[in-house]
This record gives C-alpha cells, structure tokens and sequence, in this order.
C-alpha cells in the first residue's frame, strides 16, 4: 500500500529490500521523490569496519555477515554449508577418478624371435698340395752293425820263402746238386762291395746279441768272421744269415764261402726290389742254388738264372751242425768268415 509523502514522516530505521518497491518490482511513489534528495545508507562491517550498503548481506573485504542478514536468508548458511560439502565431495571423487584412472596398466610383454643368422664360414686357406708318398712296405728286421774299416793290408815286402809246416785244405767245390769239388780254379775277380754292404737278415727277430758283426764276412780276411747262436730248444734247425746288399741289380755266377763251422746248412737267395723281402718266405726271394750243407771249410757254389740280374742276396742258414748245438747255460754258434761274389760272364 503506497504511504502519503505528507503523512510519513522520514523514518531513521533501516528498511528491507522490498521497501519501496510495490508487488510488481516498480519503485515506489517515494523513492522517486526521495531519490535524488537522499544517498543510499551505508553501514561498517563489525569484523574489518569496511563500509557496507544497505541490503548488502556479508563484507566484500572479510566475508563477514552483515547484521540482520541471517534474519533476513536463514536458509543461506546451510545452502552455503551445503554446497561447499558438495563441492568437496565432487573434488575428492573427481580425484580418485583421476587416481584410479592414471594407475599405468601393465602392457603385454611381447617377446620377438630374432632370426639366429650363422657366422659366415672362413674362408678357405689354399694349402700347398703336398705329393703323397707311399708308404714303403716294412723291411725285415734287419741288425746292422757300425761298419767295421777293412784290415790294412801291408805293402808286400820281399821275404824268404817259408814252407808250410801243415797244407791247406783244398777248397770245396759245390754245385747246386750237392756238395763237393776241388778248388784252386782260377776265376773272375769277385765284385767289390762297400763296407756297410753286409748285414745280419733277422726276419724272425731274434735278439740281436745272438750275433757276430756281419761286416767281418766281406773285410778279406778268413781269420775273422759272423757268428750266429744256436737255439738249443730249436736245434739243429736254423733261420737266419747274412744279407749283401749289391747297391745296383748284377747277374751273378757263383759264391765262394769259407766258414770255420763245417757242417752248416745253407742255402743262396736272390731279389730284385728295392727294400729288403720282409720275410726268407716272401715271393721276392728267388732261389738261387738248392739247400746244400757245406762239409769243408771252404766251398763254391754255382747259381741258377744267371741271365738275370739282382740287387740283394742272402745267405740264408738252415741248419747248424750238432757239434755247435751246445746246451741252455752254453748255447753253440755257427761262423761264417768270408762270402765272395762273382758276376756272370
């Protein structure tokens, strides 16, 4: 209801915010006349005393509440209480949204397979073929002794002539048939062999102190001699001899022999290859005279093939004779003292 400006004394108390405004929000009759005369009523904030308009509900500067403002909004401190909870609550969800949310995931370890690739192959090393040699067929155990320089034989001196007390005996003459013969014949020269030409043929390997130096069977002299020791538990057999290796292949005629045992059975081989026959079984030996047993102390025994040629010969002994048989504790020997060969014509 509009209040007559006459009637309505100015009043000192401050008014409500819908003091002179009618229902429909227009000013009222009053407060236009009033308006330009009277400024709008200011009052101190009782917190920090900052000025406060009329109708204004809480200080600008501190927030604090101005009087009569909770009268006026009672629901106001509850709204505000309200929303600042909710606002609260929706930061904290929000942040444990985001926490779970950020947690890093575990990804799937993917492992992937490399391919190995071998290391490339060295590269060959050309290498200098090397000519293969063949390998040389095993020669028969052969016992060779440090040869043994030959007697010097003195210049001759004129002497008297001096008779022989007791005469020589005859040389023997065997053929391949059998023993027997004269000596004395005149002849070729025998072939000249080197020093170390001779050697004792063990095929069966017995030990090598059963022999005499071989090298004594072609040094010239008679006196001095090979010698070979019986096995008692074999005797009277034999299986050893001399080897004369030619150097060169020769055509042989004869051999002479001179021995200081009678008796020994022997018999002459010949080969034509370049190592020495492994074996007196093996094929390479060719059988040069029969087995014969030389009953004087010297003997010539003529040879078969003399059209062909040879570069070892053997004289091989088979036999030994019971004189030299000897005992266990004092074993017999057999000696052979020279071998002469003579080429064919």
């Amino acid at each position: 209801m509009a209040t007559s400006l006459v009637d309505s004394p100015p009043s000192q108390e401050p008014q409500s915010p819908d003091a002179g405004h009618n229902g429909s929000g227009a000013p009222a009759p009053g407060d236009a006349l009033h308006g330009a005369a009277s400024a709008p009523r200011t009052v101190a904030c009782k917190s920090c005393g900052a000025p406060m308009t009329a109708g204004q509900d809480w200080c600008m500067q501190c927030g604090a509440g101005a009087p009569g403002s909770v009268e006026r909004h009672p629901w106001r401190p509850w709204a505000i209480a309200l929303a600042a909870t909710a606002v609260l609550v929706l930061g904290a969800a929000a942040a444990a949204y985001a926490a779970i949310s950020s947690k890093p995931k575990h990804a799937a370890v993917k492992v992937a397979t490399v391919a190995q690739v071998p290391p490339p192959a060295p590269a060959p090393v050309p290498t200098t073929p090397v000519p293969s040699t063949p390998t040389p067929t095993p020669a028969a155990p052969v016992t060779k002794v440090p040869p043994v320089t030959p007697k010097a034989t003195p210049a001759p001196t004129p002497a008297a002539p001096v008779t022989p007390t007791t005469p020589a005996a005859p040389e023997q003459k065997t053929s391949t048939t059998g023993t027997g013969g004269s000596g004395g014949e005149s002849g070729p020269e025998p072939i000249l062999l080197d020093t170390d030409a001779a050697s004792t043929y063990n095929p069966y390997a017995y030990p090598a102190s059963g022999f005499g130096d071989p090298s004594l069977t072609i040094d010239g002299d008679p006196t001095t001699g090979w010698s070979a020791q019986v096995n008692p538990a074999t005797a009277p057999a034999m299986a050893e001899g001399v080897l004369i290796d030619l150097k060169a292949t020769k055509k042989l005629s004869f051999v002479k022999l001179v021995t200081s045992t009678p008796g020994i059975t022997v018999q002459v081989y010949g080969a034509n290859v370049k190592t020495v026959p492994a074996s007196i079984t093996d094929k390479a030996w060719v059988p040069l005279s029969k087995s014969v047993t030389v009953k004087k102390k010297r003997a010539r025994l003529a040879l078969k093939n003399k059209t062909k040629a040879y570069r070892f010969v053997t004289v091989w002994f088979s036999g030994a004779p019971q004189s030299s048989v000897g005992t266990a504790e004092a074993p017999g020997k057999v000696t052979l003292n020279e071998i002469e060969l003579f080429p064919a014509k």
